[in-house]
């Protein structure tokens, strides 16, 4: 039997968010049964934000968008900032898996992981995420 990996908290990259909005998106029944099981907190990198609003409303629409940004405000999700120091560590990162074409928000999910010692991401994007390994050499829980 598997043993199960227990979190506190976690950081969740676009994909995920995008995922539990669209019905129609292959990872949303996942997406949707972790979230309703999980009892820890969901952090999002505030870099993650402009991203996924801007795909929610390109491909589902404004309404899908105005939802996303309401569950922010009840505090669905805890926001984490962003700083001069991130933006250093995203740089790193950035220039270290420069062959990825990883981007900046995937740099700051990672970021945002290492500045809170968490290893856990709840993402759709197993190209990028299971490449990436922490300042500390280890490598992400991807989750669902």
């Amino acid at each position: 039997m598997e043993k199960e990996h227990k979190v506190d908290s976690i950081v969740v990259d676009t994909g995920a968010i995008f995922a539990l909005a669209d019905r129609n998106d292959a990872w949303h029944r996942r997406c949707s049964r972790f979230v309703n099981d999980y009892v820890g907190r969901l952090i999002v990198p505030c870099t993650v934000i402009p991203e996924a609003c801007y795909l929610l409303n390109a491909y589902l629409g404004q309404p899908a968008e105005t939802a996303f940004v309401e569950s922010l405000l009840r505090k669905e999700l805890s926001i984490d900032p962003f700083q001069s120091e991130d933006l250093d560590r995203c740089n790193e990162i950035l220039r270290r898996y420069n062959d990825l074409n990883l981007g900046l928000v995937d740099a700051s999910v990672v970021s945002t992981c290492e500045k809170r010692g968490i290893l856990d991401i709840l993402t759709t994007d197993r190209r990028h995420f299971s490449v990436i390994k922490s300042k500390q050499g280890k490598h992400f829980h991807l989750l669902p």
